[in-house]
């Protein structure tokens, strides 16, 4: 069983290697938030347990039995997001600090329980895919809504940024996850995207947050011919 500074390191480095960074000492430091040396000392614990192995040049990678560790700590997390979320009335940007520590309960009954009184669920609050207890995802095809051209029908499937002012603002904006939405300009001055919804809601995103919205992309609809 791992010590909860095991499972963070773990996870950590799973994380930015999904993000397409390097995991190595300082990019690990930062992510955590802690000293340098404290992470050499557990890294090199963690290789000790199997869990992991460094490539020089390439930082840290995890091994087969790491990664597995990783997706059941991301199974998790999860899990209780799309919990408090759903059976809790959390909002979305005020569950990932409870989940942090949720993650830690080491109960697989416990798991897999939830994920069944969730209805396997196959995505998050957020939008992101909950590995099954076997570590498969489900996959989706996605874009950035800085990519979608005006006319283009289009359904939010998930926010790349889970930062909580981001999702505050999402949410003060009436963006959520599952919304669809038709690409009704793009703004050439400043990049700005502007969106037409359901319900006369009409809204213009900047660059930067329509940079973090990852969408599906829907079937247009064709007018009838007379």
């Amino acid at each position: 069983m791992l010590t909860r500074s095991e499972e963070d390191h773990i996870k950590a480095v799973h994380a930015l290697l999904q993000d397409g960074a390097t995991a190595g000492t300082k990019d690990l430091a930062e992510r955590l938030n802690i000293k340098a040396s404290s992470v050499t000392v557990m890294l090199k614990k963690l290789a000790e347990k199997g869990l992991l192995k460094h490539e020089p040049y390439y930082g840290v990678k995890l091994t087969a039995k790491g990664k597995a560790a990783a997706l059941k700590l991301v199974r998790k997390h999860r899990l209780w997001e799309t919990f408090l979320v759903e059976r809790l009335s959390f909002k979305w940007n005020e569950v990932h600090e409870v989940a942090e520590q949720l993650e830690h309960i080491h109960s697989e009954k416990l798991t897999d329980k939830l994920a069944e009184y969730l209805g396997h669920p196959a995505f998050d609050p957020h939008g992101d895919p909950i590995p099954d207890r076997n570590g498969r995802m489900q996959t989706r095809d996605t874009t950035s809504l800085t990519e979608c051209a005006s006319g283009t029908h289009v359904r939010i499937a998930a926010v790349k940024d889970g930062s909580d002012t981001l999702l505050h603002l999402l949410d003060r904006k009436g963006v959520g996850i599952g919304m669809r939405f038709e690409v009704i300009a793009r703004h050439a001055f400043d990049d700005s995207v502007e969106l037409e919804g359901r319900k006369a809601l009409h809204l213009t995103l900047s660059a930067l947050v329509a940079a973090h919205l990852l969408v599906e992309i829907l079937p247009t609809k064709k007018s009838r011919k007379p």
